[in-house]
């Protein structure tokens, strides 16, 4: 079961803090090490020490770059909005002359897609880094009103931004992070001196992301650029929730250094947390009073779990299917277990459809608000349900073609494999094989070891 991360970002985020924190919790270096090695770039090592901020003990995660390579993103006159000839900002461009290109390397998404898809990620990790970058190419495709394809990356698509989100995917697969918290960004105030000019803080790029994906942000007295593109981009990918549990244990934290130095701590403080053993305790002890067959059938304990899940419901007969598609991103994005359509006729003999939502009870406030601000429905069903589910594990695999990653079910002792589709359609893109054929390759081979 994978692990719930809690990101607190009081003193904003950025991608080298979001990195070091990550590995703080935790997160193998080697692997991280053998991915970076692997990146078909060049111009780079890194440094990862231990560092003081505010007589705080943190990690710091430094990309040390070549002169040819260098990023002046820490100069504090230029974050400060003073004149600092030839330096830009963590943004990206649309157009630009070539002075304006100066000796930065300028990638598109097309390129960084290559270099993501032909490193020794795991497909997870590749899905997120590609995640987030699409998210920082939306954001200044907007903000440039230029096409995405069109969007060139400064410092973002520099290398020391390549490796910092590289990094930072890496490292939450590694340590198997499934549900990410984020309740609130806090932002500074004030300039940023960019090749663009002077901006407002938050810039474009920054609010751009946190409109395009509903992240919270409160502003701050701070002077200075605390969420950076590349932070915001990194909680707009992989945010599953923006609430806490009333209760939880904190089995671990990690603590990434900022390089800017402000009136705030300038860290990063990263914790996995649980829920309270004392509430799964007693909840397993309402579970047993309810179904005694559960605490006196070992053969029930360890073949299958009961759990109740929230069904919402609502018929809408006036939003384009365009619309319904990004309600149903947004759901997913934000905790909804499942998300289906069902057609059907309604009064008048109007085509409409009925939205089927399945969800956690503590997700209900989130997706509910989710379906109000994006359909044109004034009323949700409700309904309770008990499940029950089977044990199961994500698995990687290794076929003639590279490795895939699979999902294990099981039942009365007896595994069932299945395939994850966007890991078999990865490779199949990749390898040129048939989709069919790989998936029909990793079934039939499971059912040898039978």
């Amino acid at each position: 079961m994978g692990k719930t991360l809690y990101l607190e970002c009081y003193s904003g985020i950025s991608g080298d803090m979001t990195v070091a924190a990550l590995l703080d919790l935790g997160a193998d270096r080697s692997v991280l090490d053998r991915v970076l090695k692997s990146l078909k770039v060049s111009g780079f090592e890194t440094k990862i020490s231990r560092v003081v901020k505010s007589g705080i003990d943190a990690c710091d995660f430094d990309v040390v770059l070549d002169k040819d390579h260098e990023n002046h993103d820490h100069d504090m006159e230029y974050l400060h909005g003073h004149h600092h000839e030839a330096h830009e900002c963590n943004h990206a461009h649309g157009t630009g002359t070539a002075q304006d290109h100066h000796h930065h390397e300028h990638r598109g998404i097309k390129e960084i897609t290559y270099i993501i898809e032909h490193s020794a990620m795991t497909e997870n990790a590749k899905k997120i880094a590609l995640r987030i970058f699409e998210i920082l190419a939306e954001a200044e495709s907007k903000a440039h009103n230029v096409p995405v394809n069109q969007v060139h990356f400064h410092e973002v698509g520099a290398v020391d931004s390549i490796v910092d989100i590289v990094s930072v995917a890496v490292c939450l697969d590694n340590l198997d992070v499934t549900e990410v918290i984020v309740p609130v960004l806090w932002e500074g105030r004030g300039t940023v001196r960019c090749q663009h000019g002077i901006l407002p803080i938050p810039v474009p790029a920054v609010a751009n992301i946190v409109s395009a994906n509903h992240l919270y942000l409160k502003m701050t007295e701070v002077e200075g650029e605390l969420v950076t593109p590349t932070g915001a981009a990194i909680v707009a990918a992989v945010k599953t929730k923006d609430k806490l549990p009333e209760t939880f244990e904190i089995q671990k934290i990690g603590i990434g250094a900022g390089k800017r130095q402000y009136e705030c701590p300038g860290i990063l403080r990263a914790m996995i947390i649980s829920q309270s053993a004392e509430i799964d305790e007693e909840k397993a002890q309402t579970e047993e009073f309810k179904n005694p067959e559960i605490g006196n059938n070992l053969k029930a304990e360890n073949q299958e779990n009961k759990d109740t899940i929230i069904k919402m419901e609502t018929n809408i007969d006036d939003c384009s299917g365009e619309v319904l598609g990004f309600v149903m991103e947004r759901l997913m994005k934000a905790g909804a277990r499942d998300v289906h359509y069902v057609p059907v006729f309604m009064k008048k003999n109007r085509p409409a459809w009925v939205l089927n939502v399945i969800c956690k009870e503590e997700d209900i406030e989130t997706l509910q608000n989710i379906i109000f601000e994006e359909t044109t429905t004034i009323g949700i069903r409700y309904s309770i349900m008990e499940r029950t589910i089977l044990p199961r594990e994500t698995r990687t695999l290794p076929t003639p073609w590279g490795e895939v990653q699979v999902k294990v079910c099981t039942l009365n002792g007896k595994e069932q494999l299945y395939p994850e589709y966007e890991s078999v359609a990865q490779l199949s893109r990749e390898k040129e094989i048939p989709f069919a054929e790989i998936y029909r390759y990793i079934v039939l081979a499971n059912k040898d070891k039978e």
